[in-house]
């Protein structure tokens, strides 16, 4: 049964009709979600724990439960040092560049760092951009680099992200509600609209996106 796709949230809802990608924190993993993605998240480095974080990461990212690493990535809209930030990055980096996992990036103005990194470590795990909000401009950047996008929460805010989102190659979104109250089926009707698609072929797009690059 093809299945609604959650790319990125942070609240398990247990519904058989969506197959949610559930974000994960090292220190604060709970067991009982099915499907996870799990990272350090740049707001919530500590270096007190650092070590025990990333050896969890790595064992996590063993099993077949964890679908990707994140988020992660970098932010420089916040008082953690950038510098620090691209070390426990690429830290993070050496251990999912083990697998064929994909990485969910949490990126705020710092999106030539982010192509850079890919570049330089010649990554090969499919990453994506998740709660993308900018113009058409970064994301013609992003997309030639081989960066996929997911949209949600700001698909549902901002009127001018229409044209980005219908600009965007179909095999290259996802969609994802974060932490918005609205649910994935919102999103996805949202979606739908902006491209002129039927809900049908919109949850199936989707669908086809996310086994490309999670190959479940």
């Amino acid at each position: 049964m093809t299945k609604f796709i959650n790319l990125h949230t942070h609240q398990f809802s247990n519904d058989s009709n969506v197959l949610e990608v559930v974000n994960q924190y090292p220190w604060e993993f709970d067991p009982n979600i099915p499907t996870y993605s799990i990272g350090i998240h740049p707001w919530y480095i500590d270096e007190n724990r650092l070590l025990s974080d990333l050896d969890c990461i790595e064992e996590k990212l063993k099993e077949t439960s964890c679908l990707a690493l994140g988020e992660c990535g970098l932010d420089k809209r916040i008082e953690i040092p950038l510098e620090t930030q691209i070390q426990v990055f690429h830290q993070q980096l050496d251990l999912v560049q083990n697998t064929e996992k994909p990485i969910i990036l949490h990126c705020v103005a710092a999106y030539q760092e982010i192509i850079s990194i890919k570049k330089d470590r010649n990554i090969q795990n499919p990453m994506i951009i998740h709660g993308f909000s900018k113009n058409e401009q970064v994301a013609q950047s992003l997309l030639s680099n081989g960066f996929y996008l997911s949209f949600g929460k700001y698909l549902m805010r901002n009127l001018d992200l229409e044209k980005v989102f219908t600009f965007a190659p179909e095999n290259k979104i996802l969609l994802e509600t974060d932490t918005i109250e609205e649910s994935i089926f919102d999103v996805y009707e949202k979606a739908a609209r902006m491209k002129g698609l039927p809900m049908d072929e919109m949850k199936n797009m989707i669908f086809q996106n996310f086994k490309s690059i999670f190959k479940p």
